[in-house]
């Protein structure tokens, strides 16, 4: 008898023949998801780019992992929020552009299993949490951006703000004949391995860093090779890589709003080249940021602005991917909270906005 993921059961006949035709199905009838940005920059509350933006030097950076307890982080609940704000998934941020990850992982102690007080893998716990509530488990992962590995891509080579602009230059990156891509790719490709064979049924793999890839030569990156290896573990995941960076993405998933020609190339991506691809709009309620930021408190979106949000992802027949950054211990924006489970109420007595 085959076994059927629980956010699946209610398309357990179409499962049986085609697992991602089910998992489309089921993704596209979804509507709502939550999005969770937490890592160590949740630490400092000054956006998850901090590293970046204020030129932390990679040592530095790394030390922040021995403060990362995440002592209020509670699978549990945050699961409970989806559920009672009417969203069917769960998307949490695995490894961000920091490198440093939420899971157990054997390709780097830089986790929060092996590299921090927390001792603890948060994508299990949320794994747990997310099947006992039939609810889409998405595992946001950085592909295009790496700030800490050494073979990650140069600044020398590739735009997108591929690391940060150090000076004097960073030494633990490879740069010149010893720089190897190709290590890098073999990385990532075995954290996807540890994500999918680890953590029970995945509904979606979120791949991030596209303006990388996209400012060169993209296919040296190997996407494809990577989207067919996800699938060959787990037949039913599905593969976003934001706007699109080879159009076989099963979804686009773009910020704030659906391209427009206002947009950037880049920006665009593959969506108008692909008018009947699926889309899901990911966008954060704090102003101006993803991870926790700490002089946002007081600014974030109001309960009518959400289902606003709703509404026009519904008119685009895309699904809304709503973010909340946690805070520095792990636990859930009240604010945030307060406000997505009036909209979920609000939800169950009305429906949808159309």
């Amino acid at each position: 008898m085959i076994s059927v993921p629980p956010y699946l059961r209610a398309y357990a006949a179409t499962y049986a023949s085609d697992p991602r035709r089910a998992a489309l199905e089921w993704f596209r009838s979804a509507r709502y998801g939550l999005f969770l940005h937490y890592g160590l920059y949740s630490i400092l509350g000054r956006h998850e780019w901090v590293q970046l933006d204020e030129k932390i030097r990679v040592a530095d950076y790394a030390r922040i992992a021995d403060e990362f307890a995440a002592a209020n982080f509670d699978a549990e609940a945050i699961a409970q929020l989806a559920q009672d704000a009417g969203m069917r998934y769960v998307n949490l941020t695995t490894r961000h552009h920091d490198s440093f990850c939420l899971f157990r992982t054997a390709q780097t102690s830089f986790n929060s299993v092996d590299g921090a007080p927390a001792r603890r893998d948060l994508v299990a716990e949320l794994a747990v949490a997310c099947a006992r509530l039939g609810l889409g488990l998405c595992l946001y992962y950085s592909h295009g951006r790496d700030w800490k590995h050494p073979h990650a891509p140069n600044n020398g080579e590739w735009g997108g703000k591929a690391r940060p602009e150090y000076d004097p230059p960073e030494p633990t990156y490879a740069t010149g004949t010893t720089h190897n891509l190709d290590l890098y790719l073999d990385f990532m490709r075995e954290q996807i391995r540890e994500l999918l064979t680890h953590y029970g049924p995945v509904a979606a793999i979120w791949l991030d860093g596209i303006a990388v890839p996209l400012s060169g030569e993209g296919a040296r990156f190997k996407a494809q090779e990577l989207y067919d290896f996800a699938r060959s573990l787990q037949p039913q995941v599905l593969v976003s890589y934001k706007q699109g960076l080879t159009g076989t993405e099963d979804f686009f998933a773009p910020e704030h709003h659906l391209p427009t020609a206002q947009d950037t190339k880049a920006k665009q991506g593959l969506i108008a080249a692909h008018p009947d691809k699926f889309v899901e709009i990911c966008t954060t309620m704090a102003p101006g940021t993803w991870g926790y930021k700490e002089d946002t408190t007081g600014a974030h979106l109001t309960a009518e602005q959400v289902w606003e949000k709703l509404r026009q992802a519904r008119r685009r027949r895309a699904n809304l991917l709503l973010n909340t950054g946690p805070l520095p211990d792990g636990s859930l924006d009240a604010e945030d909270a307060a406000v997505m489970r009036t909209v979920g109420a609000r939800l169950r007595e009305e429906g949808f906005p159309e």
